[in-house]
């Protein structure tokens, strides 16, 4: 037990027990190691205090203690972010993980959704009434941390990134006030809500559109060998440059494995042409079906399913806390066949076979929104390249980041005005100059709106934007 924590148990066993109705965990306490852990194995912090909340009274007291106290605030939401901004070293953790409430008001095509929600939640609640938002391919992900960065999921191609769907927020701000963020009231901090990441307080409450989708769709999945060549994956680029505002794809690269897959592929380096169609299940059909007639298929796992079902694929692949990981990515202007060998390059020399890696589409309904429109910025990109590792040893470390961090650096050529997504931020080793770089020309915005809401940097475990002075 440290000094700051010696320091702060009278203050905090008060705290616990006269001003909040959840859960309190100290170094020590029985729960405290199992709270602070995150999904990224690798991240090993301790904070001096979790607090986990169960209403936005929890949440106000939590912020006025580390506010009084003079600490910093990481908050948890799903706890999924790669670089474990959730949990910190000697602040207070303010943990969301109670607050997963959800109700839809189908006839106003509007989800309210509680800050510790998951996707999963979120598509529940929706699709009972045959309507979805924009989330993210793994169901475990959290609602803020996807939606605050950006949030690129299935349905981009036709209504957008999770931003472009939040209509309103409520916030805890630094100062322990909870504030609404809306068109009509503090509209400079729901625009800074869309893309500017944890930076403005801990938001308590989303508001986002719904859009009538499902309950089936039709999703695409053919597979191809990495040693069959890069014909698909041009083929499949022209595919998109035809039907990419109808279409949200992604081709993946991964290893082969598992009975799902025939004997002599097992093993083997392979890429999935990974679609959704963003809209009638059986019109997809028809139209995805080229992309299943490219050349010999390792296997094929298209189909016409329900949409909470495609929203849940690739959570196997992503257990929390099983794993080891680090994630680069950054955005694409154009996918040359020259980008496309690369990838192909740095899938088959990836180190791990858990690892994947993924060249993602753009356009549609995500590149119509204006730069100036949300935080988020430009969209003028057309492509993304992400490298996601993933191993078990403490021993690989070093080679799996190097091979993330190498790819990265070698695709830079190709890169879009040096922009990257903040959701995949490696550990968050590159710092404000990549932070604002990624932002451009909304960067300074970004700074006047941090200063007015948190001038003393109090929400700092982020992709951080720093006040003025």
């Amino acid at each position: 037990m440290n000094d700051l924590t010696t320091a702060l148990n009278p203050i905090t066993e008060s705290f616990g027990t006269e001003d909040f109705g959840g859960e309190i965990f100290r170094p020590g306490d029985p729960g405290f190691d199992a709270a602070r852990m995150v999904w990224n194995a690798m991240i090993d912090r301790r904070p001096a205090l979790i607090a986990r909340c169960k209403d936005v009274d929890d949440v106000i007291a939590a912020v006025s203690l580390a506010v009084t106290q003079d600490l910093p605030i990481a908050i948890r939401g799903g706890g999924h972010n790669v670089a474990g901004h959730a949990v910190c070293d000697e602040g207070v953790m303010i943990d969301l993980s109670l607050m997963r409430g959800v109700t839809v008001d189908a006839e106003a095509r509007v989800a309210v959704v509680e800050g510790g929600a998951l996707w999963r939640d979120v598509d529940k609640a929706s699709q009972a009434h045959g309507l979805a938002t924009p989330g993210g391919l793994i169901s475990e992900t959290g609602v803020a941390g996807l939606t605050l960065s950006g949030g690129i999921g299935w349905l981009r191609a036709r209504h957008g990134l999770s931003v472009d769907n939040l209509i309103a927020a409520d916030v805890v701000t630094a100062d322990g006030v909870l504030v609404r963020a809306s068109d009509d009231e503090n509209p400079d901090l729901l625009w800074a809500l869309k893309g500017g990441g944890g930076n403005f307080g801990v938001v308590v409450r989303f508001e986002f559109a719904l859009h009538p989708i499902g309950p089936e769709v039709m999703f695409a999945a053919p597979i191809y060998a990495l040693d069959d060549g890069p014909g698909p994956i041009r083929a499949w680029r022209e595919f998109l440059a035809r039907h990419g505002d109808r279409v949200g794809s992604l081709c993946e690269f991964s290893t082969a494995g598992g009975e799902d897959f025939p004997e002599k592929y097992r093993g083997k380096r392979v890429y999935t042409l990974a679609c959704v169609y963003n809209g009638d299940a059986a019109e997809g059909e028809t139209l995805l079906q080229p992309l299943r007639d490219l050349g010999t298929m390792v296997t094929d796992f298209s189909g016409r399913m329900d949409y909470c079902d495609v929203q849940q694929l690739f959570d196997t692949l992503m257990p929390s806390g099983d794993f080891r990981c680090y994630w680069k990515a950054r955005y694409l202007t154009g996918l040359s066949d020259e980008m496309i060998d690369l990838a192909m390059q740095y899938a088959m020399t990836a180190p791990s076979d858990n690892t994947l890696s993924s060249l993602w589409n753009f356009g549609g309904a995500t590149a119509q929104v204006p730069v100036e429109a949300t935080a988020f910025g430009d969209r003028s990109m057309g492509w993304m390249y992400s490298l996601d590792g993933v191993w078990s040893d403490p021993g690989d470390d070093a080679a799996n980041i190097a091979w993330a961090r190498d790819g990265w650096k070698a695709s830079e050529r190709f890169g879009h005005h040096g922009r990257v997504y903040l959701n995949f931020p490696g550990h968050g080793e590159d710092g404000a100059a990549l932070t604002r770089t990624s932002f451009g020309s909304n960067y300074q915005r970004l700074v006047d709106i941090k200063t007015k809401y948190d001038p003393e940097n109090r929400f700092r475990f982020n992709q951080n934007i720093a006040p003025g002075t």
